[in-house]
């Protein structure tokens, strides 16, 4: 649950991810240990669970990655939720769907995502997310984007929707 490389939009949509340098990029802390995390996921309960069992997944994967065991202690330790989650052994392959999220800058936003397995590199997912054309999700990704073209070097506020 790494982001190890993001494209501006992908940046900007994750802002929240990347504000608290504790979440080290890793969408598991950002879900369990980030009060932003409950904002963000409207749907938290859902994001939790499956976060979790994206976590069992490739603990059953790879047994032996030091790295995911680090991540499984440091959640159980000091997440409750997290800890409760896991014990319950839900295990999930993350595919394919619609996830609801509200940024803090652009409002609600709704959109399918899929995860593409890299072949050559097991265990690497290149998620795609996508909004409906037309839609109010679209518009507010566009407004997310156009912000985050002009603004690649600078760190000033983000945009806010009016409508």
């Amino acid at each position: 649950m790494d982001l190890l490389a993001t494209n501006q939009l992908a940046r900007a949509f994750d802002d929240d991810v990347y504000a608290t340098p504790g979440n080290q990029a890793n969408l598991a802390r950002f879900n369990f240990l980030d009060p932003a995390s409950r904002r963000f996921y409207p749907d938290w309960d859902q994001a939790a669970d499956v976060a979790v069992a994206i976590l069992r997944t490739e603990a059953g994967r790879n047994p032996h990655d030091k790295g995911l065991h680090d991540l499984v202690g440091e959640l159980s330790t000091r997440s409750d939720e997290f800890r409760t989650r896991w014990g319950a052994h839900n295990v999930r392959h993350h595919g394919t769907g619609t996830k609801r999220f509200h940024h803090h800058a652009v409002g609600d936003l709704t959109l399918a995502y899929e995860g593409l397995e890299m072949a050559a590199e097991p265990g690497l997912t290149l998620t795609i997310y996508a909004a409906e054309p037309g839609s109010a999700s679209e518009e507010g990704l566009r407004l997310l984007a156009s912000w985050a073209a002009t603004h690649q070097n600078e760190a000033p506020p983000m945009p806010s929707r009016t409508a």
